[in-house]
């Protein structure tokens, strides 16, 4: 297949970066996320706007990374990479010599830290608790490589670095939802030591259905358990 006329052609060593999001990222993991539910047959449930995930991904003042909601940009530069700083959560090298890789998203994805780098991918995620175990734990809400950087190894780094993390901070496992239909997504997840847990089904209360329980709190009055 011929490279397209407006891609960007990265080859030899490609330095890899997981880093913490700030809010000048917002408009790339606004289109990371419409590309994902593009992937995944959901545009109908899109919804996000810029405004939205300024305001909740990144509020004022600043929540400390993996205490709250978390965002990590995945850049790639094709030169090498300043000494980690503190908002760099993994970093990896890729070898393309052998395998020249075409971008034709480059340009529309260039990241906003400068020097010829491109945003190729994201994570959120935020703790949650498990009541078995008595320990925090981290779930991981959307990890999505673009299309040309699959298959590289970054979405590897990408998980091994949440659960590296998670494992540093003490906490007691890193949980994420799979579609049924996604096989190689399965079949990734499991070589990772991953256990798919077929027998949990997902409840989900949203739209009109959560906002007719507006007021509940007053009529509950907190007099019994939960039914």
């Amino acid at each position: 297949m011929a490279t397209p006329a407006n891609a960007t052609t990265f080859s030899g060593e490609v330095w890899a970066e997981l880093r913490l999001a700030d809010s000048s990222d917002v408009p790339h993991i606004h289109a990371l996320i419409h590309q994902m539910a593009e992937f995944e047959l959901l545009t109908d449930l899109f919804a996000a706007t810029h405004e939205l995930l300024t305001s909740t991904l990144f509020p004022s003042p600043p929540r400390p990374p993996f205490t709250s909601f978390t965002a990590l940009i995945l850049d790639l530069s094709p030169s090498p990479l300043p000494a980690s700083g503190p908002s760099t959560i993994a970093s990896h090298c890729l070898d393309l010599s052998a395998s020249p890789l075409a971008d034709p998203e480059a340009a529309a994805f260039a990241s906003p830290r400068g020097g010829g780098r491109v945003t190729a991918g994201f994570v959120i995620c935020f703790p949650n608790y498990s009541t078995f175990l008595s320990k925090p734990g981290l779930y991981v809400e959307d990890i999505f490589v673009r299309a040309p950087w699959r298959r590289r190894g970054l979405g590897r780094m990408m998980l091994s670095a949440v659960a590296g993390k998670a494992a540093e901070l003490g906490m007691g496992r890193v949980e994420w939802c799979v579609l049924d239909w996604n096989k190689n997504a399965i079949d990734f997840y499991e070589g990772m030591g991953a256990e798919v847990l077929p027998q949990w089904r997902i409840c989900r209360l949203t739209g009109a259905a959560l906002d007719k329980y507006k007021g509940n709190q007053e009529e509950g009055g907190g007099s019994k358990a939960a039914e």
